[in-house]
């Protein structure tokens, strides 16, 4: 209801994964650094875990768009495969032809010539696979496995895992060690720091079609970084909410106490909310009940 009140083409905040919105904070930028050097360097294995909306699948999409021009790609938004599943998976990616009754071994054997061909154009095949921490045992091992398509001189194939932070615990299990032996780059995303959180939220502003300066004032940014820890995920839903709230009073700057409102409303936020005051308890809700009403009237006279 508010994109038109701000001057917005579309929904600043959404919790879709948009690399249109990719911000290049401290922890994004160093993440892409890492995977960018290891890929220069050769490296097979390499993983970058963070906590939970921390924008791992946001980065992953990132370094996908960026390596697509010089690279072969394989994107595996889903980990629950099957050994079978996740060859295939790749082989679609790399669009070739395979038998409908092919097996593993058969499988295999495509992606190799594959890979030799690829070597050939200087195309090195990347693997990135999201939310790695829930992939089974056994389809770890047949990457580890698949890995072994290598050249004595150089490595034919780099997979890059993002997952969060339990899939340190799943690579300490002894069947997979091998696998973790082979993992020579990591690095763990950082959330956002206050000092970038302002930028942060102007730069997904702009992007949606906002003019002006930021209209999160210094003290409703503060609030912000203090409820969400800076985890971008939430950042965005407590921001999207508090444009709601200024929608709902009619005023276009955005102050600590509409924070605070958005806030209340999350009930995932139970510590940070104890510590605010009790008078936003009920506004986020009276806000939204006048904005509903305002918009259902202004239908009304159309």
């Amino acid at each position: 209801m508010y994109e038109q009140f701000f001057g917005l083409r579309e929904k600043p905040f959404s919790l879709t994964p948009d690399t249109e919105y990719f911000y290049r904070y401290s922890g994004h930028q160093e993440a892409l650094n890492v995977l960018l050097v290891a890929l220069r360097n050769g490296e097979g294995f390499v993983r970058v875990t963070g906590e939970v909306g921390t924008g791992k699948t946001l980065l992953c999409r990132q370094l996908l768009k960026i390596l697509q021009p010089d690279c072969a790609t394989a994107y595996l938004p889903n980990p629950l495969l099957t050994p079978l599943e996740l060859y295939q998976a790749i082989s679609h990616d790399l669009q070739l032809n395979l038998p409908a009754d092919a097996s593993l071994q058969q499988i295999q054997q495509k992606i190799f010539i594959e890979l030799v061909r690829l070597r050939e154009l200087q195309r090195p095949l990347v693997v990135l696979i999201d939310e790695a921490q829930a992939m089974p045992h056994k389809s770890l091992e047949a990457l580890r496995l698949l890995s072994n398509l290598e050249t004595e001189k150089e490595k034919l194939l780099h997979i890059y895992f993002f997952a969060q932070p339990e899939f340190e615990q799943r690579l300490a299990n002894d069947n997979l060690r091998q696998l973790r032996q082979r993992i020579t780059f990591s690095y763990t995303l950082e959330a956002l720091q206050q000092t970038e959180l302002s930028a942060y939220l102007e730069h997904r502003l702009q992007i949606a079609g906002f003019q002006g300066v930021n209209p999160f004032t210094p003290a409703a940014v503060k609030l912000l970084h203090r409820a969400s820890n800076g985890v971008p995920r939430i950042v965005n839903l407590l921001s999207h909410k508090a444009l709601l709230v200024a929608y709902g009073k009619g005023v276009r700057s955005i102050g600590r106490n509409m924070v605070a409102a958005a806030i209340k409303d999350s009930a995932d936020l139970k510590s940070t909310r104890k510590k605010i005051f009790p008078l936003y308890a009920l506004e986020f809700g009276l806000v939204m009940a006048v904005a509903v009403m305002t918009f259902l009237a202004f239908g009304a006279l159309r």
